[in-house]
């Protein structure tokens, strides 16, 4: 994926004003996808125990299918999605995305079934995964090389509004019209970006003529990865030992080693792995997968914690989560700095420290009694705080170490790592949490959930111990590469 499509001719001499404001109507346009996707993803987390509600005759592990489809395809589709951004054409797939994303969200609001409701949600991944590689690239091409960090910057801010306000925006919606308008939301957002965009964002010219990027180990990826995730889902219900859940591990063993083998061969792979010759990649895109697997699970957590245990209205969790993704927004820009000045490590195992320090105080402190200002506030603010200086940094380091023209695939990659420990995640919760018999075992439950994302950030920190010192890719080029992403700021 480039970072940067060129223009099918020059653009006419046109007065300074009107270029200035295309530019700012171009950041909004591409700005806009960036928070369609964020705020889909704290919005859904917030609406689950409506899902619950609305369909009580599904397990919470069928449920769980909701989001973990949606990490999947996204995760499996990002990098060829970029790929074919460069080889059709920004603009088109850009358009492309959005109008998958856009209908996906309205078949998920009309969704009369759970399954049906995945379906949408996987409609919804294809187009994310069109179009947040095509947003970046179209708004990198709109500007001047001296102004794209600042941009790209603010790109990110928007991703970071969309999910800091997306628990009590989407909490307000719920309470209001329901589950559905969680998605509906998105409909109108669609729509606008869609007219703005038509009017100032330039029709790319297709890249050289190349190889076809690799559909097909798209989808053996996509199928590998259901097949662990449903193997650990009905693990529990089934037996660890029984012939479905053994099939599907051994379905997913032997398709993941045919991608493997394809993404070796292939001349646009999903996976490029020679960029895992480069030891920061490696180890950071590692810390990130294991990171995921703890964040994504405690993010859906502590929303059910919260709805289940302390028998918080919809409303009200929301607005008590809202406080972690605050203190994200805030840490993340001074965290890149800091890191660009220190060293990536430095940053990271400081990161990690207090993170682990938030999960510990939620295992041990919160108890039955609702206690929101003395047991949950103050380790909100932990977390919030860690995750600040870790998630944003993790990109940034995965990429340091790249030369310059892989940085774009790199952080694509990154954002995959992160999107499938995420379905592991939330796989994994669904099987911590089980089915509690009373409050006391649900609360034994959700410290075991704590606990368990503290220690998938211990060996995600362990891991960063390894990352390379200086962040000598970054510091050598002027290109961003690792803007904070929307999954940093979830709600927490």
């Amino acid at each position: 994926m480039r970072a940067v499509t060129q223009v099918s001719a020059p653009a006419p001499t046109v007065p300074v004003a009107s270029t200035v404001t295309r530019r700012r109507v171009v950041f909004v346009v591409t700005a806009l996808g960036a928070f369609m996707a964020s705020l889909d993803l704290s919005i859904v987390n917030v609406a689950f125990p409506a899902l619950e509600r609305s369909f009580p005759s599904d397990p919470r592990a069928t449920l769980a299918w909701v989001i973990t489809s949606y990490g999947i395809v996204f995760g499996s589709l990002l990098v060829i999605a970029g790929r074919t951004a460069d080889r059709l054409g920004s603009r088109r797939v850009f358009f492309a995305g959005l109008g998958v994303f856009t209908v996906g969200s309205a078949l998920c609001g009309l969704a009369p079934s759970v399954g049906l409701l995945v379906a949408g949600r996987v409609i919804q991944g294809c187009g994310a995964a069109a179009l947040l590689p095509a947003s970046l690239s179209l708004l990198l091409a709109a500007f001047p090389v001296e102004r794209r960090s600042q941009v790209v910057a603010l790109w990110g801010g928007v991703g970071a509004l969309a999910v800091a306000t997306g628990p009590s925006l989407g909490a307000a919606l719920i309470t209001v019209g329901g589950w559905r308008w969680a998605f509906f939301v998105n409909v109108p957002i669609g729509a606008l970006a869609w007219l703005a965009g038509r009017r100032v964002l330039v029709r790319s010219q297709p890249g050289a003529p190349g190889a076809t990027p690799d559909y097909l180990g798209a989808f053996l990826i996509a199928l590998t990865l259901s097949a662990l995730v449903l193997g650990i889902t009905e693990g529990p219900t089934l037996g660890w030992s029984s012939s479905p859940v053994i099939g599907c591990f051994a379905g997913a063993l032997v398709v993941g080693v045919v991608f493997l083998f394809r993404s070796a061969r292939h001349p646009e792979p999903v996976l490029d792995l020679t960029l895992f010759r480069a030891r920061s990649f490696s180890v950071a895109n590692a810390a990130t997968f294991l990171y995921a697997m703890g964040f994504f699970a405690m993010l859906l957590g502590n929303i059910l914690f919260l709805t289940s245990v302390w028998h918080y209205p919809i409303l009200e969790a929301g607005l008590a989560v809202t406080p972690g993704p605050l203190v994200v927004a805030l840490v993340s820009g001074p965290a890149g700095r800091t890191a660009s000045r220190v060293g990536f490590r430095r940053v990271l195992l400081a990161g990690f420290t207090v993170f682990v320090c938030g999960l510990v105080w939620f295992a041990t402190r919160v108890g039955l009694q609702r206690d929101y200002l003395t047991a949950w506030l103050p380790g909100t603010l932990f977390i919030g705080l860690g995750i600040g200086l870790t998630f944003p940094v993790l990109s940034a380091a995965a990429v340091s170490s790249l030369h310059q023209n892989r940085f774009a695939v790199g952080s694509a990659v990154n954002q995959t790592a992160r999107q499938i420990g995420g379905a592991f995640g939330i796989a994994l919760l669904v099987v911590i949490l089980g089915t509690p018999h009373g409050l006391d075992d649900a609360l034994n439950h959700f410290h075991q959930l704590w606990w368990y994302a503290a220690g998938t950030a211990t060996l995600s920190g362990i891991a960063c111990a390894f990352i390379s010192r200086k962040p000598r890719g970054l510091v050598e080029s002027t290109t961003p590469v690792a803007a904070p992403t929307a999954d940093s700021r979830v709600a927490v």
